[in-house]
């Protein structure tokens, strides 16, 4: 297992600071310390060569470097990396890279679990166990940013992994804040997308902050009585409602709304529906990320053929709404959100890879 000391990646700028200090080491020690973390790809203090050895060996004393450990990787032929990290409680989480000719994206997760029990995703079928820390989520980016080539950065992240990020966005907000600094990953903002279920007050409050990030709300149906069947949580909350919020975040940033749909094969991927997904979004600056189902063994969706795909990606844009099928990344592994997690769970064998 990991080392069991905080991880270092707990601290922010200001407190990696007063730690310094604290220990008669001066300001410019910790910008030192966070470019080995975000510019240098360090793995160990040991490899922080500009600081005194009885520093590093402060920092070892103190802190862990990643406090969770890979013990799972899997990599497609289209070099989609996937991997299934375990934390020291013992709980997994999981991270992806996904490389696209000018594009380095990083999805990331942010609970252990999920309580919005989608019916066609297996990141809820464990249900919630808890929030992630802010370390925890930054150590992600983090070790998928060291699996690129020495030429290679990140250009995208997409907070679409397990969980439901605006329930966690106390922890979520500071590691954003920290990748997009200058002395962070220098990422810019507007690359950075939060994917929601749709919970209108959370919403709300993501707008009142007024950050330059994107919003991503998962619809996957376009009336109350499909939405209530695939996405539980909706019976106590209304696609009207959900809109209504998203109207308002639109309003207050100026960013356009993205709203993604899982396309079930038989399901919700037939012309009505992409009708009444239309008549949905009229008049909206909205723009719809059709995403064909990825197969997950132990559930009952199929994949929608390309055909059905094709067809409605055309309905929506003859009828003035923008749309665009997400390419499929990583389907030779376990490319479904929390499957990889899922699997582990329940068969809880994996070997460790040790990185």
């Amino acid at each position: 297992m990991a080392d069991t000391l905080p991880s270092l990646f707990e601290l922010s700028e200001a407190e990696l600071v007063t730690w310094c200090e604290s220990h008669g080491e001066r300001a410019f020690r910790s910008r030192q310390i966070r470019r080995w973390l975000f510019q240098n790809r360090a793995a160990s203090f040991d490899e922080m060569l500009d600081l005194p050895q009885k520093l590093r060996q402060q920092l070892a004393e103190e802190f862990s470097f990643f406090c969770g450990e890979v013990v799972q990787q899997q990599v497609a032929t289209d070099r989609t990396q996937k991997l299934l990290i375990r934390l020291p409680d013992g709980n997994t989480v999981e991270c992806v890279l996904m490389r696209e000719t000018n594009r380095r994206t990083v999805c990331i997760s942010t609970q252990v679990g999920c309580a919005m029990g989608c019916v066609f995703c297996a990141s809820g079928m464990l249900g919630l166990k808890r929030n992630l820390t802010r370390g925890e989520i930054l150590e992600q980016i983090l070790r998928v940013d060291r699996l690129l080539d020495d030429d290679e950065r990140l250009t995208n992240i997409v907070v679409m992994g397990i969980g439901e990020p605006l329930q966690n966005l106390p922890q979520l907000l500071p590691v954003l804040e920290e990748v997009t600094a200058d002395s962070g990953l220098a990422m810019s903002p507007r690359r950075v997308t939060i994917s929601t279920v749709g919970l209108p007050e959370r919403i709300r409050e993501l707008a009142t902050l007024n950050k330059p990030f994107n919003l991503a709300v998962s619809l996957h149906a376009a009336t109350d009585e499909l939405r209530n069947e695939l996405v539980p949580v909706n019976d106590k909350i209304g696609v009207e409602s959900i809109l209504a919020a998203a109207d308002e975040y639109f309003q207050i940033t100026g960013r356009r709304i993205t709203y993604e749909y899982v396309l079930l094969g038989g399901v919700n991927d037939q012309p009505k529906h992409a009708h009444q997904l239309a008549d949905l979004l009229a008049e909206r600056n909205a723009h719809v990320n059709l995403i064909p189902m990825n197969d997950v063994e132990t559930l009952p969706f199929r994949e929608p053929s390309q055909p059905e795909t094709e067809n409605f990606a055309a309905i929506l844009e003859s009828r003035g709404t923008a749309a665009t099928v997400r390419k499929r990344k990583g389907a030779d592994i376990d490319a479904a959100c929390g499957q990889l997690r899922l699997k582990k769970e329940q068969t809880d064998s994996l070997p460790i890879v040790h990185s």
